[in-house]
């Protein structure tokens, strides 16, 4: 019973028993006095219901983090879970994106013009088909796995390192800053050809109703550079936004969940909030990568611009001159609405996938 007593109470404690054997062992050549020392002075029964009464009291001090992921698989697990949260992201929210594009068109057609989101969207199915919001989702989603397993796993490794840095023990707002910022070159450089193509088919009267033919035609008619022409556009947007984002969002979560447990409510909540700021923020230049993408050819004949639009500079100056100050913030409603549950159905899927991925079965 002594020794039975002895190896539940460290084993509630992690050890190893092989170990923990010997070191009763030893104990037990020392005599009765080192098992009522380490026990209480209640003898055989007093030692056994302590380490009883051990081993059900639940350990809190040494449980891991949830957030903690152990070495060596974190950063394959962070791809997937980016992957995987990036394509539910985009798929999910998929016509409001679609109606944002439109809604950012300089000047549209008399019949592709809307009141709000709800009002684009009905138009949309009643008079070019109930699918039509969808077209061109495939490319999306194809772009979207590699994209954000990119940015997840460079974004945790990248946050982790410079916060040792900078705030070693501690979560620092400027790592998570520049790890967003980072993580933005690798992903907009796998999403930016998913982008061109997406955009062009969300346009109204579309010529494009397959994938493939508008990526050939846009390479036979541009060339290559078409596919990158708003790259810097995008990079530009995208770190200040992710920058925002990130910021806003650990900034949220010392508040909601300070203690970093499993929690998607707050992940969700935390996530929506921040990606609502950012979209805000950042609406002028989502307008200006927008006509990069489509090379608006309404706008461009009105403004007199032979050619393409090339270059953010240009593009500013395009938009201005056809629309305004007023025309930057063109579609702000669509990409606020897309942004805050994208975000936080991200935020709230990456954490779970990490949580019943990684969290031990002891756990």
């Amino acid at each position: 019973m002594e020794l039975e007593a002895v190896l539940k109470e460290r084993a509630a404690a992690a050890g190893d028993p092989g170990r923990l054997l010997g070191d009763w062992v030893r104990r037990s050549w020392s005599g009765p006095a080192a098992l009522e020392a380490e026990g209480g002075s209640g003898g055989t029964l007093s030692s056994f219901e302590t380490a009883s009464s051990r081993v059900r009291e639940p350990s809190t001090k040494d449980e891991p983090e949830y957030e903690a992921l152990p070495e060596g698989s974190a950063v394959i697990t962070h791809m997937l879970a980016g992957a995987v949260a990036g394509v539910m992201e985009h798929c999910l929210m998929y016509p409001v994106d679609c109606v944002k594009t439109r809604m950012q068109s300089l000047q549209p057609d008399p019949a592709a013009r809307y009141r709000n989101v709800m009002d684009a969207l009905f138009k949309i199915i009643r008079t070019e088909g109930f699918w039509r919001p969808l077209r061109g989702m495939n490319v999306t989603a194809t772009g979207a796995g590699p994209a954000h397993a990119l940015y997840f796993a460079c974004y945790e490794k990248l946050k982790k390192t410079l916060s040792d840095v900078i705030r070693p023990g501690g979560n620092s707002h400027i790592a998570n800053g520049t790890a967003g910022c980072v993580a933005t070159l690798l992903h907009d450089a796998a999403m930016n050809p998913a982008e061109v193509i997406k955009q062009r088919m969300q346009m109204f009267n579309s010529p494009y109703r397959k994938v493939t033919d508008c990526m050939r035609v846009v390479w036979r008619t541009e060339g290559a550079g078409a596919f990158y022409r708003s790259y810097t556009t995008q990079l530009t947007m995208n770190i200040p936004f992710q920058a925002i984002h990130f910021m806003t969002y650990e900034f949220l979560q010392e508040h909601l969940n300070p203690h970093r447990q499993y929690n998607p409510t707050s992940h969700m909540v935390s996530g929506a909030c921040a990606g609502a700021v950012a979209a805000a923020v950042t609406t002028p230049l989502d307008v200006c990568k927008t006509l990069l993408n489509t090379q608006e050819s309404v706008a461009m004949h009105s403004s007199n611009i032979s050619g393409h639009i090339t270059g953010m500079s240009n593009a500013f100056r395009t938009v201005y001159r056809v629309g305004g100050l007023t025309a930057y913030f063109r579609g702000v409603q669509a990409r606020v609405i897309y942004q805050m549950p994208s975000t936080a159905i991200a935020c709230a899927h990456k954490a779970t996938l990490e949580e019943t991925t990684l969290k031990p079965a002891c756990c």
